[in-house]
């Protein structure tokens, strides 16, 4: 049983988010509490300052202290700025700022954003492409190595006027959105994403493997739930295409991702008050990945901004990344519900609203070409159980999942789909 990437997960996902926690409470805020000033008749609000030092211990890292901080309202109503660093004692470091949800003068419709992430690690777990028998499956090997991650990511969000969006890209941060209809020009909102994007990797005692990712990521959302961190019903669709345009030291390389994500409510009973039954459905290809003359001339992504499954939201009973190829297929359903018994309710040094208990199976592939009979043959399989907590408006995830040869124990923010 690894145990590896339990706090480790809570770092990532919080530096891999938009900030979607931060920025959907501050709209909701922002409706319903933010005044004008009778002078300028300009908005008016507090700005909010909050912090959290902590020590973690993980494989990787050993003993690592670091605080995390945020701010709201951080000079619009809408935005927030959230920050993490940490320093362990085998000389590992971490450090992530996000500046998120700006918006521009005159322009309404959009919402612009920038994170940036860089951690060394002394002990650094890696899975890279293993070497293999031509016509046999793709494999990744497990590597202990120091290494050096980064990624740098500016998001321009266009939110287009209907739905939600009608009133401004600001408003439609809202966390309880109300009924739901299964069209977008009336229901849930619909956006258009640009983001520029580099990542960077590099091993120390791996100089053939690729390091560099950079290009251009574009992506539709249309997102009809119901509620963003409480969702009982409704559905969402994403389109993911992520371009590397190359240039004299790297190839190009396309990759596209669909992923479909659909949430029944079922009737509260006398155990739960609220069930829902979660599906999501992800497909994912790389169609440039053939192309080119030469192994070393194949136009196919480094395998840390690639396809690949394994982590905290696909395949959660393998390790991050652990599964690298041309293209991917995974299934996911969970049911979720909310016991009428609450013990952290009355807490007093933390607001519980509510908690959520969760079981979910997953099941996915990876394959060398994009065909989907490659994709389903010898399915990887996950099952697991989680536990959700809403403190203080942010939802906090535990989830523990077994795979056939591992299990793996989770703890992030927000829900894995």
């Amino acid at each position: 049983m690894s145990y590896k990437n339990v706090c480790v997960s809570l770092l990532c996902s919080a530096l891999l988010m938009t900030s979607p926690l931060s920025a959907e409470e501050v709209a909701e805020e922002m409706a319903t509490e933010i005044t004008k000033d009778s002078a300028t008749n300009r908005p008016t609000f507090d700005t909010e300052v909050a912090g959290v030092p902590f020590i973690i211990s993980t494989e990787t890292l050993g003993t690592a202290f670091g605080v995390s901080g945020i701010i709201k309202h951080a000079g619009q109503p809408q935005a927030s700025i959230f920050g993490l660093g940490l320093y362990s004692e085998n000389d590992s470091n971490i450090g992530f700022i996000a500046f998120n949800n700006y918006a521009l003068p005159g322009l309404t419709q959009w919402l612009f954003s920038i994170e940036y992430y860089r951690g060394y690690f002394s002990n650094g777990i890696y899975y890279v492409p293993a070497a293999r028998v031509l016509g046999a499956p793709r494999s990744t090997n497990e590597i202990i190595a120091e290494g050096t991650d980064s990624s740098l990511r500016i998001k321009a969000k266009y939110v287009l006027p209907w739905g939600l969006g009608a009133n401004g890209a600001a408003r439609s941060l809202m966390q309880q959105r109300g009924e739901i209809a299964f069209n977008p020009l009336e229901s849930g909102v619909t956006s258009v994403s640009v983001t520029p994007f580099q990542q960077k990797r590099d091993v120390t005692g791996y100089v053939n493997l690729p390091d560099v990712a950079q290009g251009l990521e574009l992506q539709l959302n249309w997102d009809n739930r119901d509620s963003i961190g409480d969702t009982e019903a409704g559905s969402q669709t994403r389109f993911t295409v992520r371009r590397d345009f190359g240039n004299d030291e790297r190839n190009s390389w396309t990759t596209w991702e669909l992923e479909q994500s659909v949430f029944v409510p079922l009737d509260a009973n006398s155990l739960f008050k609220e069930q829902v039954l979660a599906f999501n459905y992800y497909l994912a290809d790389t169609p440039t990945w053939d192309s080119g003359t030469g192994v070393t001339d194949k136009h196919r992504s480094p395998s840390f901004a690639g396809i690949k499954l394994g982590g905290f939201n696909r395949l959660r009973g393998y390790s991050s990344g652990q599964f690298y190829s041309r293209s991917a297929v995974a299934y996911s359903a969970e049911y979720r519900v909310k016991p009428h018994w609450q013990p952290l309710h009355n807490l007093s040094f933390y607001d519980f609203p509510w908690w959520q208990w969760s079981a979910f199976v997953e099941t996915g592939q990876v394959a060398d070409s994009f065909d989907l009979s490659a994709l389903h043959d010898d399915l990887k399989w996950t099952a697991g159980l989680g536990l959700r907590f809403n403190v203080e408006g942010v939802l906090v995830r535990i989830d523990y999942a077994k795979s056939e040869h591992d299990a793996q124990m989770w703890f992030m923010i927000n829900q894995p789909f």
